[in-house]
């Protein structure tokens, strides 16, 4: 029997989890939501479910709801996330929600507390980490093929021309990059981090801080570097990760698209182009829904859930602290 889903938030991120919903045979949708009616009587009729414009009247219309997905937006994509996530929460549904699971911590901190409190399922849309190349990668590092881990270095960079806020470039967009390292090396203990501004195709200096440099110290010794850019992007590629060990390498590139693997002593090599069929960044979305749909249908422990909010809490601290590096121009500890 198919889980009853609700999602609150039908922008263009919350037809995206429709959408994926819709075409997995694990889910049903059964509630829509947002305060905005045009958006809600939209996915309504979509969808073919009943259209709310508050959590609040949707929990009180007595829907049997297994779990659900928030995807609000607000300042620097997190700022909206916060009331609709405690009511769900607090309701005892399983929730997914939209990175950054808050553009400010202590928020953050409330949500993941709350769901430990109340025991109840809650992950994060960390989507680039949900792949089958990923995965491959990360059975090479816990099998010991790596060897002892060194060094990571990532680059995520688009073309975007948000002007919102000072720091929504690294709230918004690195979220990703950041969990990524994390779930290649663990947790980082300090960081050092510069910005720039840098210029719009028409020679105008931007308002954000645009590009990014961060060095990073991760607590198990491995030496980290992110570079990431809302002045690149299309025809610069998306996404690249590379992790080196003491006995081997691997190179991610494209978030999924291209993964090789390259020792160090041997001439041994080996490269897998769109693996298990992935083809691009959008089918990460549904790969991630579907594990999220699996973990509750599978009934598990909410501190076993891929991707949780307490995983995106982590990314979001690193995010605050290369922001404290930057401004006092010293390395932070990550708290």
């Amino acid at each position: 029997m198919p889980l009853r889903v609700a999602i609150v938030g039908m922008g263009n991120i919350g037809n995206v989890h429709a959408r994926c919903y819709t075409a997995d045979p694990l889910a049903e949708i059964v509630a829509v939501c947002d305060i905005r009616r045009d958006r809600a009587d939209a996915a309504a009729e979509s969808y073919g479910c009943p259209a709310f414009y508050t959590v609040k009247d949707m929990l009180a219309a007595g829907i049997d709801i297994d779990c659900a997905s928030m995807c609000t937006a607000g300042k620097e994509n997190g700022g909206d996330h916060f009331e609709p996530t405690m009511e769900l929460l607090g309701a005892g549904i399983p929730t997914l929600g939209e990175k950054p699971i808050s553009n400010e911590i202590d928020k953050a901190k409330k949500m993941v507390a709350l769901a430990k409190r109340k025991k109840v399922r809650y992950g994060i849309d960390l989507n680039h980490r949900f792949t089958p190349a990923a995965r491959r990668a990360k059975e090479w590092i816990e099998s010991g093929r790596l060897g002892s881990l060194n060094l990571i270095n990532m680059k995520m960079w688009i073309n975007n021309p948000n002007e919102t806020s000072p720091h929504f470039h690294m709230r918004a967009l690195h979220p990703h990059s950041i969990d990524v390292m994390r779930y290649f090396c663990g947790d980082v203990k300090s960081v050092q981090a510069f910005f720039s501004r840098g210029e719009t195709l028409d020679g105008k200096k931007r308002k954000c801080f645009s590009n990014v440099q961060v060095n990073m110290l991760f607590k198990n010794g491995v030496l980290g570097h992110l570079c990431g850019s809302y002045d690149a992007g299309a025809g610069f590629g998306l996404e690249h990760c590379e992790v080196t060990g003491s006995k081997a390498r691997f190179q991610l590139a494209e978030a999924c698209e291209d993964l090789t693997f390259t020792s160090r002593t041997t001439t041994e090599a080996e490269h897998y182009h769109h693996l298990d069929g992935m083809t691009g960044f959008n089918e990460t979305f549904a790969s991630r829904i579907h594990r999220w749909l699996e973990q509750n249908a599978e009934g598990v422990a909410p501190d076993e859930i891929d991707g949780s909010g307490e995983e995106a809490l982590k990314a979001q601290k690193v995010i605050e602290a290369a922001i404290q590096s930057f401004e006092q121009k010293e390395v932070v500890d990550v708290r």
